[in-house]
């Protein structure tokens, strides 16, 4: 029996450090070729070690790029879309939970069914709609639609992590005096912080990674964010990779900070709903 747990730890332990090969090989390739200069960059066989090390393409980044107004619009943009989801889409939940009503399970189901549809087949509509609003190439214009396709999702989480509360608190609560929204402001939500936590980390991922339609939604220079002034440093016959690869860098350390800070609460709020009470 000791053999054979022993033999079980091995293989885990092997598993886990090529699954996290797998993880950080492209984040140390990354991070060699942002220290690179251009013409090392090109040198065979490509070295992990750059001879001239150089943050110049971390000044780059900032000074010959626009990207301080780009990481300014993801922050507002995506940070507005995460707290407005957390809100609406925790409503939704706690009313899925507490509440039986007509069309109760359709309206569960039509939560998930939302997210089978690719993005691409939304992106006419959504442009016409935005269009005839006038939202297009606007800040309200792109929140509106992260709001469309992330709240769905995180109501169904919200959902599953209210259904883990015990329902017995609102009971109790109700004895005392308190109407429905005050049992869910003050009683039921501090209790879901750790769903709340995991909710908004996938909401947050799910806008600061979008790049189709924050591409065609927007003209102006002025109002692109961060993916989108990514992809544009890809050009037709040149192509700065270490400047790519820096501006890369950078925008993976707000979702890092996110995880840092979250991370307790993230992985309680993943496994809330797994088992019923």
């Amino acid at each position: 029996m000791l053999k054979k747990m022993k033999i079980n730890n091995i293989l885990s332990l092997i598993i886990l450090i090529f699954a996290s090969f797998m993880v950080l090989f492209p984040v140390a390739w990354m991070l060699s070729t942002s220290l690179k200069t251009m013409q090392e960059m090109f040198v065979t066989p490509p070295r992990w070690i750059p001879q001239e090390i150089t943050f110049r393409a971390f000044a780059r980044i900032w000074t010959d790029y626009p990207f301080v107004r780009f990481f300014y619009n993801s922050i507002l943009i995506v940070s507005t879309t995460t707290i407005v989801s957390l809100f609406f889409s925790s409503l939704a939940g706690y009313g899925a939970s507490r509440f039986n009503f007509k069309g109760k399970s359709s309206f569960l189901v039509f939560l998930l069914v939302t997210q089978m549809f690719p993005s691409v087949m939304l992106l006419i509509p959504f442009y016409r709609v935005l269009n005839i609003l006038g939202l297009i190439n606007t800040h309200l214009g792109l929140i509106i639609v992260y709001m469309a396709f992330t709240t769905p999702l995180c109501s169904w989480m919200m959902y599953g992590y209210f259904e883990s509360i015990p329902k017995e608190l609102d009971d109790a609560a109700s004895i005392d005096g308190c109407s429905k929204f005050r049992t869910y402001w003050q009683i039921v939500l501090p209790l879901s912080l750790p769903g709340l936590a995991a909710t908004g980390i996938y909401a947050f991922i799910m806008s600061w990674n979008e790049y189709l339609f924050a591409l065609v939604l927007t003209t102006d220079d002025s109002m692109k964010t961060v993916p989108v002034g990514i992809g544009s440093l890809v050009g037709q016959y040149r192509t700065a990779w270490n400047d790519l690869m820096a501006v890369s860098l950078v925008a993976s350390i707000p979702m890092l900070i996110a995880f840092f800070f979250l991370s307790k609460k993230l992985i309680g709020g993943l496994t809330a709903g797994a088992v019923k009470q």
